[in-house]
């Protein structure tokens, strides 16, 4: 029996600007890059086209250890982000993380952190806005461009209080609604928290625990009295081995 012939799939060169930024072997081929400055280096295409599109709303550009930064206005933050999912010339279709940084100077500005990859061009891009910390801490939500900006924007409002305009369900994510002492991730926040160990645990307890998830998040857990009879008794059956097996452990 001979092998199917496989038609051989015309590869298709990268754009010059992109070229220029990925690592290659001789043949050509994306390499990991080795001995990467720590300042300078190859900027990433997207953010010349970005300054030539958004122009002062780009406030400045960094490269650090071949990773480029761009610092964007408040303000234009989410058309930015918008233009990069659906610019045919970027299309950043992954969003890694949204996050935040506050730096021990009282004068410097929370930085609110975007990470965005462009599977398809192998380019990493990633954003900051800055917050001064007396104002108000609030970014729009993106979350209408990439669903998976949900628990990331409600894990930094949680740990950083900084509210995501427009976000459709923003609750604390890792401690419970009713969390007084404030934002764990802050640098104003105490080791030991503000609160007694007994206050702390108080409050735990009263916490009402359907308050850490979203309607459709309980909707898939009372699906199960929707499930067939027998499908029902062999999740029962694992269930009940599991706990044998744990027994059995201890």
């Amino acid at each position: 029996m001979t092998a199917p012939i496989v038609p051989a799939v015309e590869s298709v060169a990268a754009p010059p600007a992109l070229q220029a930024a990925i690592a290659s072997d001789a043949n050509g081929s994306p390499i990991t890059p080795t001995n990467i400055a720590h300042r300078g280096g190859p900027v990433n295409p997207s953010a010349a086209a970005l300054v030539a599109r958004f122009g002062t709303a780009i406030v400045r550009t960094d490269v650090t250890w071949g990773e480029t930064t761009l610092f964007v206005t408040n303000a234009a933050l989410h058309d930015i982000v918008r233009w990069l999912h659906d610019e045919p010339s970027e299309r950043y279709d992954y969003l890694v993380d949204v996050t935040a940084v506050e730096y021990r100077d009282a004068d410097r500005p929370i930085e609110v952190v975007w990470h965005l990859r462009a599977l398809a061009h192998r380019r990493f891009l990633r954003l900051k806005v800055e917050l001064p910390k007396r104002a108000v801490l609030s970014v729009a939500s993106i979350m209408d461009i990439y669903s998976g900006a949900d628990w990331l924007e409600r894990e930094c409002y949680d740990m950083f209080g900084i509210r995501f305009e427009g976000h459709p369900d923003l609750r604390r994510l890792l401690l419970w609604e009713t969390y007084k002492e404030g934002y764990p991730l802050r640098k104003d926040f105490p080791l030991r928290g503000r609160f007694s160990r007994a206050e702390q645990l108080k409050q735990a307890l009263a916490a009402d625990p359907e308050a850490r998830y979203s309607m459709e998040e309980l909707s898939i857990a009372d699906a199960f009295d929707s499930l067939p009879e027998d499908m029902k008794k062999r999740l029962a059956e694992r269930a009940e081995r599991h706990d044998v097996d744990d027994a059995v452990g201890e």
